[in-house]
């Protein structure tokens, strides 16, 4: 359970955490974003982008199931953190080769540095997790 405010959230499911629907909803965004990469790049920064960007939710959902060892969902958690900052620096590299607009950058940038936090608190607060 979790506090939102004044009232009390059940999460039954990885889909019901914040962190998750922030991190799916950006690389969604991403991958729309990435359609719009040269052709050249299809199989270097638009793959590692989409693919570090989607590995945030999985290794969610992955570290979700396995809750009940607190160490295995730290490590999840750690995991998650670490694709977050890759997502980051692909997205640097499609700012850099003006593929992306400063605009959309500085957005799933922000993001990507909120979902970090989360993550951290997170790992912070694991007990709270972990059944």
């Amino acid at each position: 359970m979790r506090e939102e405010g004044r009232r009390t959230t059940r999460i039954n499911s990885v889909r019901d955490l914040e962190v998750y629907k922030i991190a799916f909803d950006a690389a969604m965004e991403i991958f729309e974003v990435s359609k719009k990469f040269p052709n050249e790049e299809k199989y270097s920064l638009t793959d590692q982008v989409r693919r570090a960007s989607r590995s945030v939710c999985a290794n969610l959902s992955e570290g979700w199931r396995k809750r009940r060892y607190k160490a295995v969902f730290i490590n999840k958690l750690s995991d998650a953190a670490q694709e977050s900052a890759e997502t980051q620096t692909w997205l640097e590299f499609a700012l850099r080769c003006e593929y992306i607009e400063r605009e959309i950058f500085e957005r799933l940038d922000k993001k990507y540095e909120h979902i970090f936090a989360m993550l951290i608190t997170m790992e912070r607060r694991a007990d709270a997790f972990c059944k």
